[in-house]
C-alpha cells in the first residue's frame, strides 16, 4: 500500500515470539503448585514425519465419511427443508462448511512422481459475534422494552417475551477458535511436510482481535501449542490494510452501492414473513428490518449460544431469500459488480505473483493498494518460504477473486431473484473460517486433461513431455476449474492451468483493476447492475 494513498497511519511490526518467564513471584514457602513451563518431565516426545495429504492422498475429499462432533445445534425441523441444511444459506454468516457440489470439477489425486512445491493460502477469520455495524445490539432493547410496556408476542414470537440479547460484538465465539484450530489440522496433514525447520515462517494478520486470534488458533492446530518456535506473526493496523480503506472510492460508494439493492430484495423476499409476524406482534409495530433482524439472529446465536429459536421460525425458501441476499451483498460491495472490486484485491495479487517469481514487489507504489515498505524487505516479505499464510475478511477473499478475474463468480444478479446455475455463493465461498489455497505443482511430464475417472494415475501422464509446472486452486477444500475463468488455461478435468500460461494472464489483472482510476478517479456511482466486471462503468 502505498504511504501516500492512504487517510490512515500503518503500524507495521513483527510480534515477538519469545514467551518471556515472570520473574516476579510471591514470597512465599509454598512451591508453584500450577507450573507446566518448562516441563522437565515430559516423557518421551520425539514427534513423527511431517504428512503430505495433499500430494499423497489416493482418495480425495469430496464425498461424505463420517460426521464430526460439533457443539452447535442445526438440526431444527425447518418447514420446506426436506433434510436441507439452512446453515448452508447464510452467506458468510454460515459455519464453515465444505460445499458437497463442488464447483463444477472433481477431485483427483496427484500422479505419481508429481510435487507441489508452494502453497498460498488466504484465509478469512472464524466465527464472530455481530459486528458494531449489525445493529443487532440496538435492535435488542427495542423489542425488550416493548414486552416490559406491555407487549404480548403470540404464535411463533411467543418466545420474545422472555427473551434475552446475549451477544458480543466483533470477536471470535468458541466456534470460531474450532473452525481455524480445525483449519490449522487439516493444513498441517496437506501440507506440513513443505515446512522448513530451518527458518520461521512469516504469517501475515492484523491487529483487531478476531483477526490476530484467528491467526493464533490457526497455527496452534497447525504446529502445536508451541508454534511461535516455528512461526512470526507480522500484524498491521486493521483499518489501514483491507482493500475498501486503502481505497477511498471504495469506502465512499460502498453503501452507496448496495443500499438500494439489498433493499429491494430484502422487501421482496422478507414480504410475507413480514405480515405473519406483524398479526404476532400486538401493538408493536413489526416491519420489515424487524423481520430480517430476527432471521440474523438465527446464525449469530446458534454460533455464539449453540441454538436460536429465531431458526425455526423461518422456512426454507426465507433462508434461500436470505442466502440470495447475501450474494447481492458481496457481489456489489468487493465482487465483479462493485466498480471497486478489482482495485480493492489486486495489492495480494501483485504480491502473489511476486513470490512465485521470486522477487520483491515492483509494482510503483501508486497503483497497487500494496505497502511497497514492507513488500520490499526481505524479513516482512521472504521468499524462501515453500508455505504463505495470510489471515482476512470476507470482503477481502471476495475482491482477490475479482482481481485474480475468476469471472465464473461473476454473475448477475438480478433483484427478480436468483439466476440458474448461479456460482457466485457467499456462503460457498466466505462462510466464517472460509479460505482459499493455491498450490504450485511440478511435473515430470505434462498430464492430461483427461484424467482416469477410476483414480488411477499411471496413464495420466502425456510421456514425451517434459517438465511442466501447474496451478490447482482450491475453494473450501473444492477445486475451482481455472479454465471456467481463463479461455488461455486448458479445459482439464481437474480444474488445472499452466503455471506459465497463469502467470501470463495475471500479469494483465493490474491494468484490468484500473487501480488509479477506481480509487481515486473522478466518475459517480452507476446503477446496480452497471457494473459488471469489477471496474468503474
Amino acid at each position: 500500500m502505498a504511504p501516500n494513498s492512504i487517510k490512515y497511519l500503518i503500524l507495521s511490526y513483527v510480534l515477538s515470539m519469545t514467551v518471556e518467564a515472570k520473574t516476579d513471584q510471591p514470597s512465599t514457602t509454598q512451591p508453584n503448585w500450577f507450573q507446566t513451563v518448562p516441563n522437565d518431565y515430559a516423557g518421551v516426545t520425539p514427534t513423527g514425519a511431517a504428512p503430505f495429504l495433499a500430494e499423497n492422498n489416493p482418495a480425495p475429499f469430496g464425498r461424505s465419511t463420517f460426521v464430526p462432533n460439533a457443539p452447535l445445534e442445526t438440526s431444527e425441523p425447518i418447514q420446506g427443508s426436506h433434510g436441507r441444511n439452512i446453515f448452508h444459506l447464510m452467506g458468510d454468516l454460515s459455519p464453515y462448511f465444505s460445499s458437497r457440489d463442488g464447483f463444477g470439477v472433481d477431485e483427483y489425486p496427484l500422479p505419481k512422481g508429481a510435487e507441489i512445491t508452494q502453497m498460498h493460502m488466504l484465509q478469512r477469520h472464524g466465527a464472530r459475534y455481530p459486528s458494531s455495524s449489525e445493529g443487532l445490539d440496538t435492535w435488542a432493547p427495542g423489542i425488550i422494552n416493548a414486552t416490559k410496556q406491555g407487549t404480548v408476542f403470540t404464535g411463533k414470537l411467543e418466545f420474545l417475551n422472555n427473551w434475552s440479547y446475549k451477544l458480543g460484538k466483533e470477536i471470535l465465539v468458541p466456534k470460531g477458535r474450532q473452525e481455524l484450530f480445525d483449519s490449522g489440522i487439516l493444513n498441517w496433514y496437506n501440507y506440513g511436510h513443505l515446512h522448513n525447520d530451518s527458518s520461521k515462517l512469516v504469517v501475515r494478520t492484523t491487529l483487531q482481535s478476531r483477526m490476530l486470534e484467528s491467526a493464533e488458533n490457526f497455527l496452534a492446530g497447525f504446529f502445536g501449542l508451541n508454534w511461535r518456535q516455528n512461526a512470526n506473526i507480522l500484524a498491521t493496523v486493521d483499518p489501514a490494510t483491507t482493500g475498501e480503506y486503502a481505497c477511498t472510492k471504495a469506502g465512499e460508494t460502498m453503501m452507496a452501492s448496495v443500499a438500494e439493492p439489498v433493499a429491494t430484495w430484502m422487501a421482496t423476499y422478507l414480504k410475507d414473513r413480514t405480515t405473519e409476524f406483524r398479526k404476532m406482534s400486538g401493538n408493536y409495530n413489526w416491519t420489515i428490518t424487524d423481520t430480517y433482524h430476527a432471521q440474523s439472529l438465527c446464525p449469530y446465536e446458534t454460533i455464539s449460544l449453540g441454538y436460536s429459536d429465531f431458526c425455526d421460525i423461518f422456512t426454507y425458501d426465507d433462508w434461500e431469500g436470505y442466502e440470495y441476499l447475501m450474494d447481492i451483498e458481496f457481489a456489489a460491495i468487493s465482487g465483479f459488480m462493485s466498480p471497486t472490486g478489482r482495485a480493492q484485491g489486486i495489492a495480494w495479487v501483485e504480491e502473489f505473483l511476486a513470490r512465485v517469481e521470486g522477487h520483491f514487489l515492483d509494482v510503483p507504489a501508486n497503483i497497487t493498494g500494496a505497502n511497497v515498505t514492507l513488500d520490499t524487505n526481505p524479513v516482512t516479505f521472504p521468499l524462501n518460504q515453500s508455505l504463505y499464510f495470510e489471515f482476512t475478511h470476507d470482503a477481502n477473499i471476495i475482491s482477490v477473486l475479482a482481481a485474480l478475474g475468476m469471472t465464473q463468480f461473476a454473475d448477475f444478479l438480478p433483484l427478480a431473484g436468483p439466476p440458474k446455475k448461479q456460482q457466485f455463493v457467499a456462503s460457498k465461498l466466505v462462510p466464517f473460517g472460509g479460505r482459499f489455497n493455491i498450490e504450485i505443482i511440478k511435473t515430470p511430464h505434462k498430464v492430461s486433461a483427461r484424467r482416469s475417472s477410476d483414480g488411477a494415475t499411471a496413464h495420466d501422464y502425456l510421456h514425451g513431455t517434459g517438465e511442466t509446472r501447474y496451478v490447482h486452486f482450491i475453494q473450501n477444500q473444492r477445486t475451482v476449474p481455472l479454465h471456467a475463468s481463463f479461455h488461455a488455461c486448458e479445459k482439464r478435468d481437474d480444474g488445472w492451468c499452466e503455471l506459465s500460461t497463469f502467470l501470463e494472464v495475471q500479469r494483465e489483472s493490474l491494468s484490468k483493476a484500473e487501480y488509479q482510476h477506481a480509487c481515486f478517479g473522478d466518475w459517480t456511482m452507476k446503477n446496480y447492475g452497471a457494473v459488471r466486471d469489477g471496474v468503474p462503468a
